[in-house]
């Protein structure tokens, strides 16, 4: 059988994986610069600021299963196909809603209390969470549809990740270029850094929804009960000829699996542990190395866009030697070697306490190890789905709602022990981000590393409904 992925055009590879350079760009923002924004320029306390990228998480946390869910079983509209009806959806959402999240609260004054301007940024965050969610499940649940081969599923993926990367950097650049162009100004961050970010987010939609509509022009979505697909599938029944059997192959009602029935399978919540744990090293990194730079090192604003920068450059070049390093050792392995290298930044941060210039060697080590990381447990959770793609958007759908929960939750719970309670940073901060860096890489991979375990111990599989425990590759195989 040919593999699938060659047999996808590559053109086709492109177009998928530039439909979730939007979302990236804008959760590229969201992660790295919304605390900074909220409490460094427009001046909201901790707790304030906290609850907005809670009330924002706990959106998308609760959107994300039910958006897969729907997501599973609508038609879509007309001949356009369910999971790109749903992208479009949340394309729209997240353009129409975005900008206002970085920007000043309209009709506001200094002289208004910030519970107001709290009640007038929630709306715009949670349309724009919904649309953000409705385009992440969407696209990924396309993943098991166009390709069917594991290590085809691990090189879309990384392709995905690839662009994600390619995001970050675009939006480090623009905020490197932004800072410069406003060169000559205080480098401590203030309100007069809200045209900055404001015209940062202004460009970002601008360029996402280019490449999201590069993205519903070439990619074809595979139709229920179509002979062929979306280039992939297509392509593996040419490549069989006569080899292929006079019936297809299809899964049979018993052993379909609904997403009840997910909630009954072991690997599902070793998967979700595993997901969730990479997605609270990746995300709270990036919340909170802007504040590190700052309030730790004390280094100038630009910083908050050169480290990250610099990040996502290695996680660029790491994205890409995955796929090798995948058939060389294995999935496992090469996401313990990505902790290792998360690992190993943690205990640097935690030594060093005024690396100065040496933070750019740091960042290359976590830059890396999220790319790995990263790219592993998505690839896992479609080794997870396998051929049950009839509910695919469910299953990525709950893998998300653990890991936007479990983020929303610890940036309150970090925000609410902040030892500041004012604008101004006291010297505790200095501390306190300090070991907030080292406990979200290095901690949170010590739990990641557990996930691991068990699947090193028990390996992915699923359950049909009235049939025996089968593995992932065993049913490949039928």
């Amino acid at each position: 059988m040919s593999d699938p992925v060659r047999s996808l055009p590559a053109l086709r590879r492109l177009s998928y994986a530039v439909g979730h350079f939007l979302n990236d760009l804008c959760a590229s923002m969201w992660f790295t610069y919304l605390l900074v924004f909220y409490h460094s320029v427009l001046g909201f306390q901790n707790t304030n600021a906290g609850v907005l990228l809670l009330v924002g998480q706990i959106a998308d946390a609760v959107c994300t299963p039910l958006i897969g869910y729907e997501s599973d079983q609508t038609p879509g509209c007309g001949s356009y196909g369910k999971r790109k009806t749903w992208h479009l959806v949340g394309t729209l959402s997240v353009v129409l809603s975005f900008s206002f999240v970085f920007n000043r609260c309209l009709g506001c004054d200094p002289s208004t209390p910030q519970w107001a301007s709290l009640i007038y940024f929630i709306p715009f965050i949670i349309v724009f969470q919904f649309g953000w969610a409705a385009t992440q499940i969407s696209h990924l649940s396309l993943i098991p549809e166009l390709v069917t081969c594991e290590h085809a599923k691990v090189e879309l993926t990384a392709y995905r990740y690839a662009f994600t990367v390619i995001a970050n950097i675009t939006v480090y650049a623009l905020a490197y270029l932004l800072f410069h162009v406003q060169d000559g100004e205080s480098d401590v961050l203030g309100p007069v850094d809200i045209p900055v970010f404001r015209n940062l987010a202004l460009t970002v939609l601008g360029i996402g929804a280019l490449f999201s509509v590069l993205f519903h022009l070439g990619t074809t979505e595979r139709r229920p009960g179509a002979g062929g697909g979306a280039g992939g599938v297509e392509g593996e029944e040419e490549g069989e000829g006569e080899r292929r059997p006079l019936l297809p192959r299809s899964n049979t009602p018993s052993s379909l699996l609904q997403w009840k029935c997910w909630l009954q399978q072991p690997s599902f919540y070793q998967v979700a542990l595993l997901y969730m744990s990479t997605r609270l090293i990746v995300n709270l990194s990036q919340t909170y190395i802007s504040m590190y730079l700052i309030n730790t090192l004390g280094l100038p604003k630009k910083f908050i866009a050169t480290i990250p920068l610099v990040m996502y450059l290695s996680g660029f070049v790491s994205s890409f030697i995955v796929k090798p390093v995948t058939k060389l050792i294995g999935k496992c392995l090469t996401y313990f070697v990505g902790l290792l290298l998360i690992m190993v930044f943690s205990y640097w941060v935690l030594l060093d306490i005024r690396m100065g210039q040496q933070v750019y060697g740091a960042a290359v080590l976590l830059g890396a190890g999220s790319a790995t990381i990263l790219v592993i447990s998505l690839s896992m959770t479609a080794e997870l789905i396998a051929n049950q793609t009839q509910s695919g958007a469910f299953v990525y759908g709950a893998m998300s709602f653990t890991d936007k929960f479990a983020n929303g939750v610890a940036v309150m719970i970090i925000q609410a022990l902040h030892p500041c309670h004012t604008v101004m940073c006291c010297p505790g901060c200095v501390w306190f981000y300090h070991y907030v860096m080292v406990i979200v890489t290095g901690g949170v991979a010590v739990l990641a590393a557990s996930a691991l375990c068990t699947i090193l111990i028990w390996p992915i599989k699923i359950r049909p409904r009235g049939q025996p425990i089968i593995s992932d590759d065993a049913a490949r195989v039928n």
